[in-house]
């Protein structure tokens, strides 16, 4: 069987700002009220008010519709752009390119978070910042910066289950952007992509999760690693090797193709992280060329049957709870095909 390549992404249109001033959200017990008695309306048709919801620092209350919209946080790109809503400022410099706003002209490119512009941020005038992964140690920057803005703050907790905290980020957005209904629906399409592979899987055969970049293959710790590590307890594969002093290292930690060879994992998960930030690279490497021609791999059970199985082109990037979605169902599918 050949390995299954990285997955594609389908870019979506750039949100149109009539679409997200549209969005309609009822507010919780706070609305401007008109001289009649009545809300008071934007001119979408949205309810204009507030909301109340819980992020990572505590209570907070929203503007809704949120008038001028940041974003930093990966994770959040790709639904908020599914959703329709327009920003006024982001990390553009961040996205994949399978999101659209990555080339909108129209979005404040704040940088990435090695180099940011954070001051350009004042141009855009926000009411609500969704901050987080790569620019969490720049919350008190926007503080200072944008002192009438409220800051959001959704990354997944370490002591929460880490698909748990995917679902609530985008459930409060749902409550943020009146989208609960499509909200819940992402969950529950990662409660069945995850359930899928966990009926497939046979906890005889071994895993290994991977990362390649820059040319070297990085062990991704189960429990820890970075990206998949979490999914070893959450779908409870059996590891083929652990690693005494491993991290969460964005690279992985090092390891050799022979010890690759000798733990010889039925099934190999990978992150091919040059594929969101160096496919342009003449000198780039894609990972299923490093590991699927790799002589010491060759017997490898995973090559040798073709179980290798490859997150989407964009996931370092993105990360989003869409990713894992795809990723699952993919490897579910593999594992079904298998079984």
């Amino acid at each position: 069987m050949t390995p299954l390549p990285p997955l594609s992404r389908r870019t979506l249109g750039a949100a149109s700002l009539a679409g997200a001033l549209g969005l309609a959200l009822a507010a919780c017990g706070d609305s401007t009220q008109a001289a009649d008695g009545s809300a008071a309306s934007d001119a979408g048709g949205a309810t204009a008010g507030s909301v109340e919801v819980e992020d990572n620092n505590g209570a907070q209350t929203v503007q809704t519709p949120p008038a001028s919209v940041v974003a930093t946080d990966n994770r959040t790109f790709e639904t908020l752009e599914a959703w329709g809503v327009t920003l006024t400022a982001a990390a553009r410099a961040l996205m994949p390119t399978t999101i659209g706003y990555k080339d909108d002209e129209s979005i404040i490119d704040l940088g990435n978070h090695r180099e940011p512009d954070l001051e350009a941020v004042v141009a855009a005038e926000p009411t609500l910042i969704i901050n987080g992964q790569r620019f969490a140690d720049y919350h008190d920057d926007f503080v200072r910066l944008a002192p009438d803005a409220t800051i959001l703050e959704l990354d997944p907790r370490d002591d929460q289950p880490f698909a748990d905290e995917l679902k609530r980020q985008v459930s409060v957005l749902g409550t943020v952007f009146g989208k609960e209904a499509e909200a819940e629906q992402l969950g529950a399409d990662l409660d069945a992509a995850m359930a899928r592979v966990t009926a497939a899987y046979d906890s005889a055969d071994t895993v290994m999760a991977v990362n390649v970049s820059g040319g070297e293959i990085g062990f991704i710790a189960p429990g820890g690693g970075r990206t998949l590590g979490w999914a070893f307890d959450a779908l409870g594969l059996t590891p083929a090797l652990e690693v005494e002093g491993s991290s969460d290292d964005h690279q992985g930690d090092d390891i050799s193709v022979e010890a690759i060879a000798a733990s010889n994992p039925a099934w190999i998960l990978v992150m091919d992280r040059d594929a969101a930030v160096s496919a342009d690279d003449p000198a780039y490497e894609p990972a299923a060329e490093i590991l699927e021609a790799s002589e010491a791999l060759a017997s490898v059970t995973a090559v040798a049957e073709g179980n290798i199985v490859y997150m989407p082109a964009d996931t370092y990037t993105n990360e989003s709870i869409q990713t894992y979605t795809e990723y699952f169902n993919a490897l579910a599918d593999a594992l079904e095909q298998k079984a």
